[in-house]
């Protein structure tokens, strides 16, 4: 990892996933399903955790987001997109709530963290690269 990529990942309160992203753990996620069924799975789920509190849903724009409340309180917004039958991508966006302009990479490290969550609901096929 380059200095610039450790002073971006620590000194900031923001990560997001893309297709062509640094960290290999912050690359898209593609799952085998629909952008339908992967709402029937992980609007419930994230539903259930105690701690996370749904904000906002739209099935029409691809979205779920919420406040994750374990440790520090982080703002995700999830997007999910069909992009060819059955194979879905899902990218996640995470900004840390705090009175300071940093996080010390907890929002980095909370990304694989929800990965790891929806693997467990998903069929898993891989990242972008």
């Amino acid at each position: 990892m380059s200095f610039r990529n450790t002073i971006n990942k620590n000194f900031n309160n923001h990560s997001e996933t893309r297709d062509k992203h640094w960290d290999p753990a912050l690359r898209t996620h593609y799952f085998k399903t629909t952008k339908d069924k992967a709402f029937d799975k992980l609007e419930p789920m994230f539903k259930g955790m105690k701690e996370c509190e749904i904000v906002g849903i739209s099935k029409e724009h691809g979205e779920i987001s919420f406040n994750y409340k374990a440790g520090r309180k982080v703002f995700i917004i999830m997007t999910i997109i069909m992009v060819k039958p059955y194979r879905t991508a899902i990218d996640i966006s995470a900004t840390t709530e705090s009175s300071i302009p940093f996080d010390f990479g907890y929002s980095h490290k909370l990304i694989p963290k929800l990965y790891d969550k929806i693997k467990k609901e998903l069929d898993y096929i891989g990242t972008s690269e």
